[in-house]
């Protein structure tokens, strides 16, 4: 977190919350009211101060303010960092070390747990992160299995396959993309309580 909002946060500690502002999208932009955030300056600093409180809400500490995020799925959206082997970094730019954990839902769209959050894999990502599957035996797919791998049909029936991350080989569970907030334990559209202030 930044220092000019840590001080912020001593100086002005009952300063109300927002709700319903600021969204992250699929693709891993910020949108204020609908309007994509296109200053790098502040996208950088938005991720800097993006964090989660204990009820498993998402904000961005804005000075002594937290903004609570709506999330159009996981906390995090995840890109491939290029090279040869897999490597995925967070839309807040932190790199993935670590997986212990991966999904695809019934969309196809691959989610990776880490130790340091969860994310979904960006669309246009996923054939590039799909190279690194593979079957039982710790082989390759084939682009056949690969293409049946993401067929949401297909992911019903086909029989379990792995996600080569780093020096972890992680079996692919399924799950569906509307239990997924309650199975990790993150609130996807944060309001405010009762009476609660807010601006």
């Amino acid at each position: 977190m930044d220092e000019s909002v840590v001080r912020a946060m001593a100086k002005w500690p009952n300063v109300p919350h927002v709700y319903g502002w600021l969204q992250l999208d699929r693709r891993g932009n910020w949108l204020i009211k609908g309007e994509r955030v296109g200053n790098p300056a502040v996208v950088q600093f938005i991720g800097r101060n993006y964090s989660a409180d204990e009820r498993g809400r998402w904000f961005f500490q804005n000075g002594p303010q937290r903004v609570f995020v709506r999330l159009a799925y996981t906390p995090f959206v995840l890109r491939t960092m290029g090279g040869d082997t897999l490597a995925l970094e967070t839309h807040t730019g932190h790199r993935v070390e670590h997986a212990t954990g991966a999904w695809v839902d019934e969309n196809g769209t691959l989610v990776v747990r880490w130790t340091g959050g969860l994310g979904a894999v960006v669309d246009r990502d996923l054939a590039e992160v799909a190279a690194h599957f593979t079957d039982a035996k710790g082989e390759a797919l084939s682009a056949e299995d690969l293409i049946k791998t993401l067929d949401p049909e297909s992911l019903r029936r086909r029989a379990g396959f792995w996600l080569q991350y780093g020096g972890d080989r992680l079996p692919v569970g399924r799950i569906a993309s509307a239990q997924a907030a309650q199975k990790f334990g993150f609130d996807p559209d944060p309001r405010p309580a009762p009476g609660e202030p807010e601006c």
